[in-house]
C-alpha cells in the first residue's frame, strides 16, 4: 500500500472514532460559512413596504429586471407589519384621485375576503363625517400574500432578511453590498429606489438627510376584548381609560342603511399605545422602539384588568413592530412646503396625488391637524422624489422631500403607493433613454402612469 493512501485511510478511520453514530439519512453539516454571491439586475427597490411594494410590481410589469430586497419577513410594512390595515386616502370631493397598481392591490384584498367599501359620494366635512371613513379597510395578511404573488407575477426577485450596508456609483452602475442569513451580496444595478421609509439607501450612498430634533411618537398597535362595553359602569373607571374601551368596539352597525349619511363600512377595533421618539433607522433603535412598545402595552393590560367588568379583558393580538411616522428625510431637488400641500399647487412633472389633513402628532398628547379646503388635492412632483447632486436614485414613501408639516400628510399610505409607482416609471424611463431621471422625458412618464392605471395630476 502506497504510503498516501495508507495516510487517507487512517485519517477516515480517525474521523470514525471521532464522529458520534448518525442515524440514516444524518449527515454531518459543514461549517458555517457565509454565501458570497454577485447579482446584475436593472432597478433595485430598498424595502418591501407601502411604497416599495407598489414600485417593484411597476417595476416589473414594465419589462425591467428587478431585485427587492426587505430586511423582514415580509411586504407591506404599514399596511401588514405595522398594523395600520386601512390605507387611504384614495378619494378626495366625490372621486378617486390615486388609481394604479395601489389600489389593484386595495381591491385585491378587499374582494377576496367579502369587506365592504366605503360610500365614496359622501363627501367628509370633517364634523359629521370625519376623512377617515374614506379609508379601506384591508386584511393585512392578506394584503401581504396578494403582494408578495403579484412581484412573483411580474418577476420580481424577492430577497427577504436583506439589508444594503455599502452603496458606490461606479463607472455609471451603482454596486451595492447587502449581508442577510447567511448570506453577502454584491448587487449591481442601473437604478436605485429608496423605500426604506428611513432614507437608508440614500444615506449609505452619502446623500445628505434632513429631521426634526423631536419627532413624532410611533403606535404600537393592538386589540382588545373579554369584555362588554355597554354593560361597564363608567362612573368607576377613570375617565381618561374610557375612549381606550370604546375605541376598541365595532361600531356603526347602521351601514347597511342605504339613506344614512354614515353609509361606511363598521369602524374596525383598533388600538395604541404611543412610544415616544419611535425610531427604526438601525437595528439598535428599532429594537429599543418594539421593546418600549410592548412594555407600554404590557402595563395598560394589567391596568384594564383592574377596573369592574374589565377582569377577564384579553389581549386579541399585538403587531410585532412598532409604527413609526417619522424619521429622515432626503435633501431633495425640491422640497414639497406646507403651503404647496394645503394650496394644492400643480407642479409641471407632478405625477400623483396626496389627499390627507395634515396630521402632526406632537407630544403623545394631541395631534395638529389642518384639513384641506374643498375641492383642493396635494400633488407629488418628480423633483421630490430625487435627492440633490444624484444620479440613477430615487426614493420613494415618507422619506421624499418635503417640509416637516407637508410631510405629516404625505407620509400616508395611499400617497406612498402613488411615489412607487411614479417612481418605478421614471426608473424605467431613465433606463430606456439612458438617462438620470430628472431628465426623463415627462410627458411620456405620465403616459407610462396611465397606461399602468395611474391617475396623473393635470395642470
Amino acid at each position: 500500500m502506497k504510503r498516501r493512501e495508507m495516510i487517507t485511510k487512517m485519517g477516515a478511520l480517525s474521523l470514525g472514532f471521532a464522529t458520534p453514530h448518525l442515524s440514516k439519512g444524518e449527515v454531518l453539516a459543514a461549517p458555517y460559512k457565509v454565501q458570497k454571491r454577485k447579482i446584475e439586475t436593472e432597478i433595485l427597490v430598498v424595502g418591501g413596504g407601502t411604497a416599495g411594494v407598489v414600485a417593484a410590481i411597476q417595476a416589473g410589469r414594465a419589462g425591467t429586471k428587478t431585485v427587492l430586497i426587505e430586511s423582514g419577513s415580509q411586504l407591506g410594512g404599514t399596511t401588514t407589519t405595522g398594523g395600520v390595515s386601512f390605507p387611504g386616502i384614495f378619494h378626495a370631493w366625490g372621486k378617486q384621485i390615486i388609481g394604479g397598481i395601489g389600489w389593484e392591490l386595495v381591491m385585491d384584498a378587499v374582494n377576496l375576503n367579502d369587506d365592504i367599501l366605503p360610500n365614496f359620494s359622501i363627501i367628509p366635512d370633517n364634523k359629521s363625517v370625519r376623512h377617515w371613513r374614506h379609508q379601506v379597510t384591508v386584511n393585512g395578511s392578506l394584503y401581504a400574500m396578494l403582494a408578495e404573488e403579484k412581484c412573483v407575477e411580474a418577476g420580481v426577485d424577492i430577497h427577504f432578511y436583506e439589508t444594503p450596508t455599502e452603496i458606490n456609483f461606479i463607472k455609471g452602475k451603482w454596486k451595492v453590498k447587502t449581508v442577510g442569513k447567511g448570506i453577502a451580496n454584491e448587487i449591481i444595478c442601473d437604478q436605485i429606489i429608496d423605500c426604506s421609509g428611513n432614507a437608508a439607501a440614500a444615506s449609505i450612498a452619502g446623500f445628505p438627510l434632513l429631521r426634526e430634533a423631536d419627532t413624532q411618537p410611533g403606535s404600537f398597535i393592538f386589540r382588545i376584548g373579554g369584555y362588554d362595553f355597554e354593560s361597564l359602569d363608567l362612573s368607576k373607571i377613570p375617565k381618561e381609560y374610557h375612549a381606550r374601551l370604546r375605541q376598541n368596539m365595532l361600531i356603526n352597525e347602521d351601514v347597511k342603511v342605504e339613506s344614512s349619511v354614515n353609509n361606511f363600512p363598521p369602524t374596525v377595533p383598533y388600538n395604541y399605545v404611543y412610544v415616544h421618539g419611535a425610531d427604526s433607522s438601525t437595528a439598535e433603535l428599532h429594537t429599543k422602539a418594539n421593546i418600549e412598545g410592548r412594555a407600554s402595552l404590557l402595563n395598560l393590560i394589567r391596568k384594564l384588568r383592574t377596573f369592574p367588568g374589565c377582569e377577564k379583558l384579553k389581549l386579541v393580538s399585538a403587531q410585532p413592530e412598532t409604527v413609526v411616522r417619522e424619521t429622515f428625510r432626503i435633501d431633495g431637488l425640491y422640497k414639497i412646503t406646507h403651503e404647496d400641500y394645503v394650496s394644492g399647487k400643480v407642479f409641471d412633472d407632478s405625477l400623483s396625488y396626496s389627499f390627507y389633513p395634515i396630521d402632526l402628532h406632537r407630544d403623545g398628547q394631541s395631534i395638529y391637524q389642518e384639513f384641506l379646503k374643498e375641492d383642493i388635492v396635494a400633488t407629488i412632483p418628480l423633483r421630490a422624489l430625487i435627492p440633490k447632486n444624484s444620479q440613477n436614485f430615487l426614493v420613494a414613501g415618507r422619506c421624499l422631500s418635503s417640509d416637516r408639516l407637508a410631510n405629516s400628510a404625505l407620509r400616508v399610505q395611499a400617497s406612498c403607493m402613488g411615489m412607487g409607482q411614479a417612481a418605478a416609471a421614471a426608473a424605467v424611463l431613465a433606463i430606456k433613454h439612458s438617462v438620470t431621471p430628472a431628465d426623463v422625458p415627462i410627458g411620456e412618464l405620465k403616459n407610462m402612469l396611465k397606461e399602468h392605471g395611474g391617475i396623473v395630476p393635470e395642470a
